[in-house]
């Protein structure tokens, strides 16, 4: 059974950074490519950041250059630090498999930006 639980997400200033985590149980973690989702109010949830059980990583748009993926496989964590954080990443984000997503999602972390 997959569970995912996040954390670090709060409340930051325009321009800030946070790191999020993940932390995976089951025996998926090291097999998978995981990544990273986001739900703001009124919109649809959103594929942020992907990385493969090698390392290999991809990014939405959005967030080039601005957040990096990276996990531990020794761990089974997902994390994903984000910099010159902007009012519309705020959203609740979420880890998961990478695409697709297990049916089953965590709780999330909500992260929110604003001065």
């Amino acid at each position: 059974q997959v569970q995912l639980v996040e954390s670090g997400g709060g409340l930051v200033q325009p321009g800030g950074s946070l790191r999020l985590s993940c932390a995976a149980s089951g025996r998926f973690f090291s097999s998978n490519a995981m990544g990273w989702y986001r739900q703001a109010p009124g919109k649809q949830r959103e594929l942020v950041a992907g990385i493969r059980s090698g390392g290999s990583t991809n990014y939405a748009d959005s967030v080039k250059g601005r957040f990096t993926i990276s996990r531990d496989n020794a761990k089974n964590t997902v994390s994903l630090q984000m910099n010159s954080l902007n009012p519309e990443d705020t959203a609740v984000y979420y880890c998961n498999r990478f695409q697709p997503p297990f049916a089953s999602w965590g709780q999330g972390t909500q992260v929110t930006v604003s001065s």
